[in-house]
């Protein structure tokens, strides 16, 4: 059967979408505003469950004393893992700040490399002075404020952050007090006649977050124990604590390749103090990146979010890519359930595929 479009009907999805286009540029536009309250809401939709079970399964009284309890139980199990990861990387580089000094007084036949520097400076005085009063040193001081300004500005950017941060500690610690009440209150901005549409749209949207997380963590797991089998094979110094590390950095999807940093550094520690080649011992370090990724990604992956989510990794990878493009930041925060929640939407009232199956159920 034909369905006409009547020139109402096309007015009233072209204001949908223009109501969509201006909600996209209002939350860019408050993005730093709304930023602290998306992460907020996240956090406490994770904790939750905790939440709820130190209050109703531990008999711990009030809802304010389960979430102190929660946070503190959270708290500590941080702390231990920086505990355990960041003493041994500051040994580490400490004795890799070391070796290099004791390599470039060596290398230089100098005792002490700040008296090497004094020498120098005294002999070279004449050559310092000039250079110091010279047009290109005036030039690249010109060119090099800017860069200084910039750098400020981004230092800013990261006190602002951390604010935010604490901000976003509140928003959660008070989301959690009334979570219950919220979760279910929110519903009371639509009009009753589309209410149970959202409501039926979160909870497919809610459920497939929750496989999400389950899946991400899994996966995160997996990773971490293949990278400390991996670097424990090759005698890679922190093997197990750079493992440990990477699989905690995978909660986020692909930030585990920021990793290659300490990789370097750490590949470079054992070369000067073992006297092996560097290139050797980072082209085995690599090698398990390689590895354990192609495992990750053609077995792993497929298998735990493939089943957790029925959406292909590429289409993950694909949401983070358009909504941080679309709305910076907060949009890498927000992409997963706004992905979840098209997906959700276009399964149970596009193809029909989630009322199908509620119908068969029943």
């Amino acid at each position: 059967m034909k369905q006409v479009i009547t020139f109402d009907t096309f007015v009233r999805w072209l204001g949908y979408a223009l109501l969509v286009v201006g909600i996209g540029f209002l939350v860019h536009y408050l993005s730093s505003v709304l930023l602290p309250f998306a992460g907020g809401w996240l956090l406490a939709y994770m904790l939750y469950p905790t939440v709820n079970f130190v209050q109703h399964r531990l008999h711990v009284p009030g809802r304010v004393l389960s979430i102190v309890v929660t946070l503190l139980g959270f708290m500590t199990l941080i702390g231990l893992v920086l505990w355990l990861l960041v003493p041994p990387m500051i040994e580490q580089f400490g004795r890799l700040s070391q070796l290099a000094t004791t390599y470039l007084q060596r290398a230089a036949n100098v005792d002490s490399i700040p008296e090497a520097i004094r020498q120098w400076t005294e002999n070279n005085r004449a050559g310092i002075d000039r250079f110091l009063h010279s047009k290109e040193f005036n030039d690249g001081l010109r060119e090099a404020l800017p860069n200084m300004l910039r750098v400020m500005g981004r230092t800013a950017n990261i006190i602002s952050g951390i604010a935010g941060s604490l901000v976003a500690l509140l928003y959660m610690f008070f989301i959690l007090m009334d979570y219950e009440y919220l979760s279910k209150a929110w519903l009371k901005i639509f009009p009753k006649k589309s209410r149970a549409f959202w409501s039926e749209l979160a909870s497919d949207a809610k459920a497939a977050l929750s496989n999400y997380i389950r899946g991400q963590g899994t996966v995160a797991f997996v990773m971490g124990i293949l990278f400390c089998i991996g670097f424990t094979i090759i005698d890679f110094p922190m093997g197990i604590a750079l493992g440990i590390l990477i699989g905690i950095m995978d909660l986020v999807p692909y930030l585990h390749t920021l990793a290659l940093v300490p990789t370097v550094l750490l590949s470079l520690l054992k070369a000067t103090d073992t006297g092996q080649d560097f290139w050797i011992i980072l082209a085995s370090a690599l090698a398990v990146f390689v590895v354990v990724q192609l495992i990750c990604d053609l077995v792993v992956t497929p298998r735990v979010m493939g089943k957790a989510m029925n959406m292909n990794p590429a289409i993950l990878l694909l949401s983070l890519s358009v909504w941080g493009a679309l709305l910076g930041f907060i949009g890498l925060i927000i992409a997963l359930p706004l992905t979840t929640l098209l997906m959700a939407y276009y399964r149970r009232y596009v193809t029909r595929d989630e009322a199908e199956a509620e119908q068969s159920a029943t």
